[in-house]
């Protein structure tokens, strides 16, 4: 899972975009720094429970590949928050219309509030 030129699989930008947030928890981790998430412990508690090592897995690679920037908010112990970059917003119109094709073809799904579907954040 990296941008890196030198272990692209293929030229072609989607197979290229899928080895960076093709994997289901990244995709999860993403929806919830979206909808306002910020710290381990409220990425860990979401409802889908993605195991600890996935997520710190999933967390450097998305901040090796600038989608996040983590910061330090508390020096004792050390505790840091996960924040989008611009290349991480500019993966907002991806999910939202995963979101849609999810809520129109599979039943029981759970319609995001309108704010997270609305073009401009």
């Amino acid at each position: 899972m990296t941008t890196d030129k030198n272990f692209l699989r293929s030229g072609c930008p989607i197979v290229s975009g899928l080895d960076v947030f093709g994997d289901k928890w990244t995709l999860v981790i993403l929806r919830d720094l979206i909808c306002g998430k910020e710290t381990y412990t409220e990425l860990a508690n979401s409802p889908e429970k993605i195991p600890t090592n996935r997520l710190a897995e999933r967390l450097r690679m998305l901040e090796s590949e600038k989608i996040i920037e983590k910061s330090l908010y508390q020096e004792k112990p050390k505790r840091y928050k996960y924040l989008l970059t611009e290349k991480g917003r500019d993966i907002l119109p991806i999910v939202q219309e995963i979101a849609r094709w999810g809520n129109k073809y599979i039943e029981d799904t759970w319609v995001p509030p309108k704010w997270f579907m609305q073009e401009e954040r």
